[in-house]
């Protein structure tokens, strides 16, 4: 099923190159291990208060095991992946990229889960965790490097005060860190 934020050959253009090859999310791997800890405690008690209560039956385990693997889906996290001039999110049926280098508007979106949604001048779309750049200082440089060089550009027209804000967050983030670090709390 195609979407219309998918990528499309002829929609995202040559991408530039950079020495470095891709940056990856560093947590991911443990957020999918937790995704897979969560749906499987959520099976294990869904069968044990089945078994319990002496009504687990086939189908009924079949049911819990359907329940336990889309409460996987849902938590599962999107990769996130990034390199000179693109940032791309995959997920298990689609990959959404962004160049960063012709970005159009950075809008964060606020509830129960907060998002920074990036956009750019050909008609892509992407949307992301800040806690993701802040957790990855390699992905974050290289979409504020591909920010700046839009700001430069004037394409990136609505959203510097979001990416500024994030900036300064991630200054702060940084510096706990290094205060942790070196023990002067």
């Amino acid at each position: 099923m195609r979407h219309r934020d998918d990528i499309h050959a002829r929609r995202t253009g040559p991408y530039p190159t950079g020495t470095a090859g891709p940056v990856y999310d560093r947590d991911w791997e443990a957020d999918v291990r937790t995704s897979i800890r969560c749906a499987g405690v959520l099976l294990g008690m869904l069968l044990l208060i089945d078994w319990v209560a002496g009504t687990l039956i086939w189908w009924r385990g079949v049911l819990w095991a359907g329940i336990a693997l889309l409460l996987f889906l849902v938590l599962l996290p999107a990769r996130v992946s990034a390199g000179a001039g693109w940032l791309a999110t995959r997920r298990p049926l689609r990959t959404r990229r962004v160049r960063t280098d012709l970005l159009v508007s950075v809008r964060p979106l606020d509830g129960v889960a907060q998002r920074l949604v990036l956009r750019d001048a050909l008609g892509n779309r992407v949307e992301i965790d800040p806690e993701v750049l802040i957790r990855n200082p390699g992905l974050w440089h290289l979409l504020d490097e591909g920010a700046r060089a839009s700001e430069a550009a004037g394409t990136l027209m609505c959203g510097t005060a979001a990416l500024h804000r994030l900036a300064r967050r991630l200054d702060r983030e940084t510096a706990l860190a290094v205060f942790r670090a070196s023990g002067m709390e």
